[in-house]
């Protein structure tokens, strides 16, 4: 009981040096409000670019790799010029050959006009796919349906568009069963796939599917092609990725000295690069952040030596009433921890007003673990930096403090 009465008078007696001293104490802050203002901001740009990144390559299946003509992040582009087309038969082939593939789908894409009576949108992408796209790409149907296996088998002239060619193309009325005319030939629209969004800065709503071979009958036949395979989970796409590899050098008929002449990639070898391009902005940001914070610590504890100077008086007389040193050094530490939590509380909203205001062009995300932290660890810093202020009060003798009257 007698413990946490002088707890409590320790936190009285905190609170009131703080009041009798408010200017002192917010221009101590500052160095605190700056440092956790960086670090927070720092974070919640952090947090929102990943999210959106994570969110915007979605799309393209945490569990789906690409096999192409291409490898994604070849530096040595003249090298692959140089390698074979991979043909649409390939496909056919992975789905009877792969033991891991749950879907397998070719894609070829061209640009053509789509018009619909007086409406006409140019360089509109075209996507010859067939119906396993509906699950190595994820793609969700929000209106009408996905072509079937006999509409690709039979080139029929149907087509499922994006959300925004349907906007565009369709103000007054609905699209289903409506016939559009995409690079001259008519298409009849069978479904709307919904809305994804942008990916770095791309529209990736608008484009349109039609099956496979329609596509290679009517726009191009010798059209780089790249096959898509979905894996039955996250955990197995390593393994499909060395599948793949062997099963491509089989039918390519590679030796065991001869490179691969074609590309296995996924979504993984571009977050991996953003985080590469991103990595050193972030180290360089949340270095000058600590570097602010080492300063506002600097900064309390000049301010905290300062305030034991001034009340050793105080300080004597305490003692000489009986006050043990683990009262007089809790004193100091918790003012020196209160003014760096007030540092905390105020950078982090501070924070927020600026990530609010970033929002618009940059994504930002700060949950409230972001904030509890930024407090936490300014209290921390106050602890810290006010150890060594509170360990020389808790050490002055009451009859010199009393001396300095």
């Amino acid at each position: 009981m007698r413990f946490v009465t002088d707890l409590g008078e320790g936190l009285r007696i905190s609170f009131r040096a703080l009041l009798s001293n408010k200017l002192r104490a917010v221009l101590t802050t500052l160095g605190i409000l700056i440092g956790v203002t960086t670090v927070v901001l720092m974070v919640t740009i952090i947090l929102g670019l990943n999210r959106s990144v994570a969110n915007q390559l979605s799309f393209l299946g945490s569990n789906t790799v690409y096999v192409s003509r291409w490898d994604w992040f070849g530096d040595n582009w003249r090298a692959m010029l140089k390698r074979p087309r991979l043909k649409p038969e390939i496909a056919d082939q992975l789905v009877q050959m792969s033991t891991l593939a749950e879907a397998v789908s070719p894609i070829a894409e061209t640009s053509r006009s789509v018009a619909f009576r007086s409406s006409r949108l140019t360089r509109v992408s075209v996507m010859g796919v067939t119906e396993g796209y509906l699950v190595t790409n994820s793609a969700k149907i929000d209106l009408g349906r996905f072509f079937t296996d006999e509409e690709v088998r039979r080139n029929r002239q149907v087509v499922v568009i994006g959300s925004e060619v349907a906007n565009r193309l369709f103000e007054q009325t609905g699209p289903l069963d409506q016939r559009i005319d995409i690079g001259g030939q008519k298409f009849r629209v069978v479904g709307v796939n919904a809305k994804m969004g942008r990916f770095l800065g791309q529209n990736m709503d608008e484009f349109v599917l039609i099956p496979f071979g329609t596509f290679e009958k009517r726009f191009a036949r010798n059209l780089d092609t790249e096959i898509v395979v979905k894996a039955h989970s996250a955990e197995q796409v390593e393994d499909l990725e060395w599948e793949l590899r062997g099963i491509m050098r089989r039918l390519r008929k590679l030796g065991p000295l001869d490179a691969d002449n074609f590309g296995i990639n996924n979504q993984s070898m571009i977050m991996n690069l953003y985080r590469q391009l991103t990595g050193t902005i972030y180290a360089g940001g949340v270095i000058i952040a600590a570097i602010s914070l080492l300063v506002g610590g600097i900064g309390i504890m000049n301010i905290m030596l300062v305030s034991v100077t001034e009340r050793t008086s105080e300080i004597g007389l305490r003692k000489a009433l009986g006050a043990r040193r683990w009262m007089v050094a809790w004193q100091f530490l918790i003012e020196s921890a209160i003014i760096c939590s007030l540092g905390g509380v105020a950078g982090a909203g501070l924070a927020y007003a600026g990530s609010k205001a970033m929002n618009s062009f940059i994504p930002t995300s700060m949950p409230l673990w972001v904030v509890g932290l930024a407090i936490a660890f300014s209290a921390t810093i106050g602890v810290f930096f006010g150890l060594y202020p509170s360990m020389k009060a808790a050490r002055l003798s009451p009859i010199e403090a009393l001396r300095q009257e």
